[in-house]
């Protein structure tokens, strides 16, 4: 492994999340290198969510540690980050969800320009070229003026994920990027993803596609009940998993 590759990331270190008396995540550690792409696994409740928002600080950890590229993030009792240093990861550090979040009322074009022009702060024509080399290679370059409501869930996810590589993210969070999409149009956004890994983009990618973690990932991690209860490579979990709950959890989507 050269020494590009070896390099952390991110690094996420017994990260905690409560809500009042309820303790959604009870101390999850993770670490993200150059190049790799993370699947996230577990039953609705596990965690999934609540731990990857957690990341970039859209739920801010009850207690636990969180290092971007070096720089940690937070505090290991869990007080309010600096807003400045928060804005500042999550220029590093994308994130694509579940429902597209785009502007309703802006261009696809537009939507992909917001984030250089008003956060980076970089040159209009600069920006504008970018995001059209990257409508094209999500398969967009046609819709380029259209509005969400113009497009197909598929086509507004591929958008989404145009918009947040238009920021240079060292890292892209996936949160069930396929889970509002009929079933037709999941294809579409795993292909763009896979070309993302193929690529040597690094991802974390929170999933309830078994083919894109066994075939794509470079690591599977499992979640249960706020817990990592299972982590390995791809084969090892998929081939030769270690722990009952992972063997069931696998056996009901075959």
């Amino acid at each position: 492994m050269s020494i590009e590759q070896s390099k952390e990331i991110l690094t996420a270190c017994d990260i905690r999340k409560s809500y009042g008396n309820v303790e959604v995540l009870k101390g999850i550690s993770l670490s993200a290198r150059n190049h790799d792409v993370i699947s996230i696994l577990g039953s609705s409740g596990s965690g999934k969510s609540t731990f990857l928002r957690c990341l970039n600080f859209l739920e801010t950890p009850s207690s636990g540690r969180i290092v971007v590229d070096g720089v940690e993030i937070g505090t290991a009792t869990g007080r309010r980050s600096n807003l400045r240093q928060v804005e500042a990861m999550r220029r590093r550090v994308g994130m694509v969800f579940q429902q597209f979040n785009l502007w309703t009322h802006r261009s696809v074009l537009d939507n992909v320009m917001e984030g250089p022009l008003r956060v980076k702060k970089q040159p209009r024509a600069e920006v504008r070229d970018r995001a059209e080399a990257l409508l094209h290679r999500v398969g967009l370059s046609e819709r380029m003026t259209m509005y969400p409501s113009q497009l197909s869930g598929g086509q507004q996810q591929r958008v989404a994920i145009a918009r947040a590589l238009a920021m240079d993210p060292d890292v892209i969070l996936f949160d069930e990027p396929t889970s509002a999409l009929d079933p037709e149009l999941v294809g579409e956004v795993l292909k763009v993803m896979k070309d993302l890994a193929a690529e040597g983009r690094t991802m974390i990618v929170v999933t309830h596609e078994m083919a894109f973690a066994r075939d794509v990932s470079t690591q599977v991690v499992f979640l249960h009940q706020g817990l990592v209860a299972e982590s390995g490579s791809p084969q090892q979990m998929f081939e030769n998993p270690q722990t009952e709950v992972f063997s069931k959890f696998i056996a009901k989507r075959n």
